[in-house]
């Protein structure tokens, strides 16, 4: 039996109406195993779904667009527009309330939450991120998740969304591409090869957006060996300095080595991680809120019931019990061995590889799909942070179960009113321990990570800091580290909200880089690099004016162009590298 603080798990009758008929691969089959071995591990139907209003709709969907699905509900027959009636989308009676209905229940869910009723909802039959404002696409006619996270930002909330799923999230993206309020980080199987063929690195948000959009790209056959690592190392990095008030995920089970609509070697196992993971952030940085959506999975018995499952037990802090009920494995057996997926598996977690030898082939994919990732890293993680994973400073990874279930967030502190005069001095431990460091001076969301990175940093020999001091605060920063071969690498240069503007960036960074604080040896220099991770996630700048003023201070302090990294260029087409040379 479910337990109060359980995720409140959304399912109704409505739940079974949308369906594109006996041959679509996105089939109503799959709630059968899937709801039945949710109820065997604990969870209760808390939340029937219920259409969407056409006005909450259009939130993210266009009037025109609404009406259209509307006229084919009542109509099927119609020659096929706006991408229903066609393949992947064929138009059903009753179409406009059951596509409603998904967005609905992901929408109540979220008010739930927003209420402060729940803090996880788990909505195994939403998911559906593949509908744009004004078509269907990809088995999706109404973009429930995008819906879902409107209605956050209408509460005045930042949020993460976590796309697992083997094929792009592009509908969710599409339509949040210009909102720097929304994070979206989708993992799938490379669009050279898959459906929608988007999801490209190159696709970082737009504007004052850019750098919010974040897409990891894996090859044909690669497996748990690339993915898991890259999804548990990249998203904590990414909520760190995006400080998300609630998360959204998309839990995909297409990804798994066994599903037939896409060539990943993902597992059960690795699936689970990823839950835990989203779950522990949703506690780190969002107070516990979080929403959880299916999506897709076309292996309805032996991978979608048991991803289902995990998922929601990663919310109710739970492991999941050794061995998947046998009495729900008779009662599914028959169904499974007719559609040609059994034997249903005895394990909640699957073997290594899910069992199958790992080929010439993956060991490749995963080479080439760990190395785009690591280049993906470079581009979309402030520098601070990847230099405090890297070197050992501090990790990201909250732990799993959390301590508590309501852990606050600790936003940095404010700075002090921003007439207070600004002195520069040499940063080390003894300052560090007596001032307070204000909110916006690093690119990370609390202040207690904040200060453990510069804390671990300072310890570090070689690394230069340089800081701004208002009174007791501090209100601007610059770091640099040692780079073996390469000399100083700038890693931050921040200010304060209240400070910018001012002038003290400009004197924070010639102070770094001048002769009172020289490199260790004659042949040293600064290099910096500036992509698109390296912005203010609460008050961001536009993104050609960011480099325009990111260039213009570097060269006042000395820095002039070189050729920016191919990978990081390939990838952010306004990265600048730049370099001081060594006095």
């Amino acid at each position: 039996m479910a337990a109060a603080h359980d995720p409140l798990l959304v399912f109704g009758p409505r739940s079974l109406t949308y369906d594109f008929g006996d041959h679509h691969p996105l089939t109503p089959r799959r709630f059968g195993p899937g709801i039945s071995l949710l109820e065997a591990v604990g969870a209760t139907p808390g939340l029937e779904p219920e259409p969407a209003t056409d006005e909450e709709l259009a939130w993210v969907h266009t009037r025109g667009y609404v009406e259209t699905v509307r006229r084919f509900s009542d109509e099927p027959w119609l020659p096929g527009t706006m991408g229903i009636g066609l393949s992947d989308n064929p138009a059903f009676a009753g179409m406009h309330d059951a596509a409603a209905a998904v967005a609905g229940g992901s929408l109540a869910a979220m008010r739930a939450i927003l209420d402060g009723r729940v803090r996880h909802a788990h909505h195994p039959g939403g998911g559906l991120h593949h509908a744009m404002p004004e078509r269907a696409w990809g088995f999706c006619i109404y973009d429930d998740p995008a819906i879902a996270i409107a209605a956050a930002r209408r509460a005045g909330l930042r949020v993460l969304y976590v796309d697992l799923d083997v094929h792009h999230g592009d509908g969710v993206q599409a339509m949040w591409f210009d909102d720097p309020g929304v994070l979206t980080i989708s993992f799938h199987e490379s669009g050279r090869y898959l459906f929608p063929e988007t999801g490209f690195p190159d696709e970082l948000g737009r504007g004052a957006a850019a750098g919010t959009s974040v897409n990891v790209p894996f090859e044909p056959f690669a497996g748990e060996d690339a993915w898991r690592p890259v999804v548990l190392g990249l998203v904590p990095e990414l909520a760190a300095s995006f400080g998300p008030d609630i998360v959204v995920s998309q839990h995909g089970a297409d990804a798994h080595a066994w599903d037939p609509l896409a060539h990943l070697r993902v597992t059960t196992t690795a699936q689970w991680a990823a839950a835990r993971m989203v779950d522990a952030i949703a506690h780190r940085w969002a107070e516990g809120r979080w929403l959880a959506t299916g999506g897709g999975g076309y292996d309805v018995y032996r991978v979608v019931p048991r991803t289902w499952a995990l998922t929601w037990l990663a919310g109710a802090h739970r492991e999941p019990p050794p061995a998947t009920p046998e009495a729900w494995r008779a009662r599914w057996a028959s169904d499974a061995r007719a559609h040609g997926q059994a034997p249903i598996p005895a394990a909640f977690l699957d073997e290594p590889n899910a069992g199958l030898p790992v080929s010439t082939a993956q060991t490749e994919a995963e080479r080439r799909s760990r190395a785009l990732a690591a280049a993906v890293r470079s581009v979309v993680v402030p520098a601070i942070v990847r230099a405090a994973v890297d070197r050992g400073w501090w990790r990201p990874t909250p732990e799993w179960p959390p301590a508590s279930a309501t852990d606050p967030t600790d936003r940095a502190t404010p700075s002090p009113p921003g007439d207070a005069a600004v002195e520069i001095r040499t940063a080390d431990q003894a300052l560090l321990d007596r001032a307070v460091l204000a909110a916006g001076v690093l690119p990370v969301a609390r202040a207690d990570d904040a200060r453990a990175i510069l804390t671990a940093a300072l310890d570090e020999p070689r690394t230069v800091a340089t800081a701004a001091l208002a009174r007791d605060h501090v209100v601007g920063l610059a770091l640099s580290v040692d780079e073996p071969a390469a000399g100083r690498s700038l890693i931050a240069l921040g200010v304060a909200p209240g400070y910018r503007r001012r002038g003290i960036a400009t004197r924070l960074l010639a102070d770094h880089a001048s002769a009172g604080h020289p490199p260790a040896t004659t042949d040293d220099a600064i290099t910096c690099l500036v992509t698109v991770a390296e912005r203010d996630p609460r008050e961001p700048l536009d993104r050609t004016l960011r480099v325009q003023i990111a260039g213009r201070l570097l060269e006042s302090a000395g820095f002039t162009r070189r050729p920016t990294p191919p990978e990081i260029a390939a990838i952010d087409r306004e990265a600048i590298a730049m370099a001081r040379a060594a006095r």
